[in-house]
């Protein structure tokens, strides 16, 4: 007696996918509803915590010492939760991993529930299924009989005369019984939920391109009478010449206009005033005129005279009391704040004309030194001297680029065209079988589609002149 036991056989439990079949799979996935009904419900979380969570200004989120300033002033909301809430990239949302990730599967699913449909409306349009049982007839959602006294031949041909004075496609059924059509109108337009489904992904493909290519700086500044980068790789520089604002007699705004000249690797590349509503425009950056006030222009040099930094310091925040106005600079190793009183307040610490310099080490908290510098004065600490050599008007400006904005355009026209052919032209269908009977013929109408008045409306006028009374109703009457 042989032990005769297979060796080469995989176990029942061991599945060999092929790629083909592999990929199969991967699609089927994506195509059922289940995994787009879960996908659109992660999309729809994450965007309420990026609406609901405060979102780190862009002009920040790639500078470490300005972003964890920016974290210290939102951790008394968000407490001990703050740290944990970055780490998981809450308060980047629409630019986090997690964001991306959901957006780019999302746009899969539904480009393969799109490709599913495809075949099986491209079925129904161009190769429709014409014959119908004599039951259909009796429990179509609209159907009716007419008795008409020519015989089946001529009453034929005057319901396809019928239907294709309104634009129906007709088409024989050659089974019988009888004679039979199909007639049918706008065969395309369910066409328009694919076209409506992919003008949104393309409308997503904008969103990430925008997010991994794009950006948008909201607190880009430049003062009066010197040259800001604007970084990100663009190699653009622009210098501020003079900015002006002017107000109607009631102290409303009437303009606010920056004179700039804009550089690319330090060449001149365009010369213009900005204002609210007149950007500047080049190479798909655009600089938009959007906030201004008054700035500090700051010299601080090192023990051998070398220019450590020279620019000006928008004093672009105010304290919670309102009593001052203060703007930040860095520089190796130190955060130094310059401080002034706020517009129309006197304080007895600060006079008119005059700065407080507080200089931290960057990152910490612990003051290394506070001094009160005169307009066109200077002192030294550690080494290091500052000079408050006047105040100057500064420009806040948006800058931002946009590469996935002609995405977006494209997709929302598409959208509001594919939703207005699947919502205002709906494929409408008719069947109709032509009988001999006493007196003449018996014509049947009839059609499952959904209900739509203006269909109806058509359905009832063919009917009405079939009966020799166009527009009034005959036969039997809805199911």
């Amino acid at each position: 007696m042989t032990n005769d036991t297979r060796t080469d056989l995989p176990p029942d439990d061991v599945v060999d996918l092929s790629p083909a079949e592999l990929a199969r799979r991967v699609y089927a996935l994506f195509y059922n509803k289940r995994t787009g009904l879960v996908l659109i419900l992660a999309m729809v979380v994450l965007t309420l915590m990026g609406v609901l969570f405060s979102q780190a200004p862009a002009g920040i989120r790639d500078d470490p010492a300005a972003y964890s300033a920016w974290l210290e002033a939102v951790r008394p909301r968000y407490r001990g939760w703050t740290d944990v809430l970055s780490a998981l990239g809450v308060f980047r949302m629409f630019s986090s991993i997690p964001f991306l990730l959901v957006t780019s599967l999302l746009a899969l699913s539904i480009l393969a529930c799109s490709a599913h449909r495809v075949p099986r409306l491209w079925a129904a349009a161009t190769r429709p299924h014409t014959h119908v049982t004599e039951s259909f007839f009796d429990h179509g959602r609209l159907h009716r009989t007419v008795a008409v006294r020519e015989p089946p031949e001529e009453a034929t041909r005057r319901v396809t005369e019928l239907l294709r004075a309104r634009r129906f496609r007709i088409l024989e059924d050659p089974h019988g019984p009888g004679q039979n059509l199909y007639a049918d109108r706008f065969r395309f337009a369910p066409f328009g939920t694919v076209v409506a489904h992919v003008a949104f992904v393309l409308i997503l493909v904008g969103v990430l391109v925008t997010s991994t290519f794009g950006f948008e700086d909201s607190q880009f500044t430049v003062t009066v009478g010197t040259t800001a980068e604007v970084g990100h790789g663009t190699g653009l520089a622009l210098e501020l010449t003079a900015f002006r604002d002017e107000y109607h007699p009631d102290g409303t705004p009437k303009d606010y206009a920056s004179d700039v000249v804009l550089y690319e690797d330090g060449q001149q590349v365009a010369a213009t005033t900005i204002r609210v509503n007149d950007p500047l425009h080049h190479g798909g950056i655009s600089f938009n005129q959007a906030f201004f006030g008054v700035a500090a222009e700051v010299t601080a040099t090192d023990p051998e005279g070398g220019v450590l930094f020279a620019d000006g310091v928008p004093l672009r925040w105010t304290t919670t009391d309102g009593l001052y106005s203060y703007g930040r600079f860095t520089l190796p190793g130190l955060e130094v704040y310059v401080i002034t009183a706020a517009s129309g307040q006197a304080d007895r610490d600060i006079a008119p004309g005059e700065a407080r310099f507080e200089i931290y080490p960057q990152g910490g908290d612990t003051l290394v030194a506070s001094e009160l510098v005169a307009q066109g004065a200077s002192t030294t600490v550690n080494g290091i001297t500052y000079t408050f050599e006047r105040e100057r008007q500064y420009s806040g400006l948006i800058v931002s680029r946009d590469p996935g904005a002609p995405w977006v355009w494209v997709g929302g026209a598409l959208l509001v065209l594919g939703s207005c052919a699947a919502m205002f032209f709906r494929h409408r269908r008719v069947w109709v079988r032509v009988r001999p009977a006493a007196g003449g013929s018996e014509v049947r109408l009839a059609s499952p589609d959904r209900p739509d008045p203006t269909f109806e409306s058509t359905f009832h006028e063919v009917v009405g002149a079939l009966a020799g009374s166009p527009g009034r109703k005959a036969g039997e009457s809805d199911a």
